[in-house]
């Protein structure tokens, strides 16, 4: 597809880097010369230097003949004014990031009027990544399917856990608990298990299963959970006040440390149930201070990796809370990845899933489409939701007799709300949605599961 991005940020360069690595052609937009020459370098995208909200600009970026356009700029209004001209002039799909909390309380209404596609907050859907593993905290990371209903978590196999050396065919019956083992990753390598597989203490397993399964399936394997109650987040930016809102919510004690005098007294008023405290989260005194040391879970959120890293070493060091740490840049993943930080959230990677799934909707194959999409694993392995419609070939045969590509396995079928694990005996049928792990990239459809 033809596919124009505006902004050559974070978020847009992610994006150029994804979707040329999925065949389409890119043209970036940006008024920055070096933006935009840092992106062109790097990847096999045309650059137009101008202002996306300019209709000559569009037009030298092809918007006549695109497809969609992505607008990710740093203002809000740029992206839906740059929306609603490549809306007039070239009648493509598109799609605007909106981070403030004003537009987003109406993005429905905006949506509709402006004739957006898609509208993404990257800081909105980080805070409700951050939720869930807040309230799992054993998990490692936590990706909803079925509309909330399927859960895929991973979790590490403790050394005295009842999964030390069992193999995957004896999982179900040790277990006693409706779950299903999809992905394996043992030290850089990683696996799509089959029932020969023989699982090891210190595997990091991802685990598909009903979210009323989890606490008896964490007690099975030795896992005892302890609920979050109090929780410290640093930094009071955009992605703060929505995670402060949503944990307050769920009748959590909040604590938001921000360094910004001004955005203190603007959070004591958007949120008067969370405990706002002005001062630098990575200052030792401060933090002991407000009992980082007995915290249930700690959160770094501001707007710097450093300061992130910083606090998230030091609480590792000083207590056992969960911690999650923000990264926006993964220059150095393979460095991080060995550092006591926790589980890491990615803005600008959210919104590139989110975008990619829909992208892959667009171009989807006869019979079914991308619902949701997940990356894990360093990229290494998705895991898709598909909605089955028609006479999708999936549907012509039982599970046992379809000829699946490697490294693909059907994790769960939802059929009129009710979950299914799926056996060789089971068949898809129109109107199911289907979960599917594979380290097969750039599926658009169901049918590309098929050899």
């Amino acid at each position: 597809m033809n596919i124009i991005i505006a902004g050559c940020g974070g978020v847009g360069g992610t994006l150029a880097e994804q979707l040329t690595a999925e065949g389409h052609a890119v043209t970036v937009i940006d008024c920055d010369g070096r933006h935009l020459q840092a992106v062109t370098s790097q990847y096999d995208v045309m650059g137009v230097q101008g202002n996306g909200t300019s209709y000559v600009t569009q037009r030298e970026a092809g918007v006549d003949k695109a497809d969609l356009l992505i607008a990710v700029t740093n203002n809000d209004e740029v992206n839906m004014l740059t929306c609603l001209i490549a809306k007039k002039a070239g009648n493509c799909q598109t799609i605007a990031r909106v981070r403030s909390p004003q537009y987003f309380t109406e993005i429905d209404y905006i949506r509709d009027e402006l004739g957006l596609s898609m509208a993404v907050n990257p800081e909105f859907a980080a805070a409700q990544e951050i939720s869930r593993l807040v309230q799992i905290p054993s998990a490692m990371e936590v990706d909803t399917f079925a509309k909330g209903r399927v859960n895929l978590i991973k979790i590490e196999i403790p050394a005295a856990s009842d999964l030390n050396q069992l193999m995957l065919a004896e999982f179900s019956a040790k277990i006693g608990v409706e779950a299903l083992v999809c992905i394996v990753e043992r030290g850089k390598e990683v696996y799509i298990p089959g029932g020969e597989f023989v699982l090891q203490a210190g595997d990091k397993i991802y685990v598909t299963m009903q979210i009323a399964s989890l606490n008896a399936f964490l007690n099975r394997i030795g896992i005892k959970e302890k609920p979050i109650r109090k929780v410290v987040i640093a930094g009071g930016g955009t992605l703060g006040y929505y995670l402060g809102k949503i944990l307050v919510d769920a009748k959590m004690q909040v604590k938001i440390i921000e360094q910004n005098e001004t955005r203190c007294a603007e959070l004591s008023e958007l949120l008067p149930k969370v405990m706002i405290i002005n001062g630098n989260a990575t200052d030792k005194q401060l933090m002991i201070e407000e009992d980082i040391e007995t915290t249930d879970a700690v959160i770094a959120v501001t707007n710097y990796d450093e300061e992130n890293l910083l606090l998230s070493l030091y609480a590792n060091k000083v207590s056992h809370a969960k911690i999650i740490t923000r990264i926006n840049r993964l220059s150095f993943g393979d460095v991080l990845s060995d550092l006591p930080i926790g589980s890491t959230v990615t803005p600008k990677d959210i919104t590139a899933e989110y975008i990619i799934r829909y992208v892959r909707s667009m171009q989807n194959s006869y019979g079914s489409n991308v619902e949701t999409l997940y990356r894990m694993v360093d990229n290494r392995v998705e895991a898709l939701e598909f909605n089955v419609d028609g006479d999708a070939k999936v549907t012509r045969a039982t599970l046992g007799e379809l000829k699946i590509k490697k490294n693909t396995l059907i994790c769960c079928i939802n059929r009129d709300k009710k979950i299914i694990r799926p056996t060789g005996r089971d068949r898809i049928q129109s109107g199911d949605s289907v979960i599917v792990v594979t380290t097969n990239r750039g599926l658009n459809g169901i049918d590309e599961i098929l050899v």
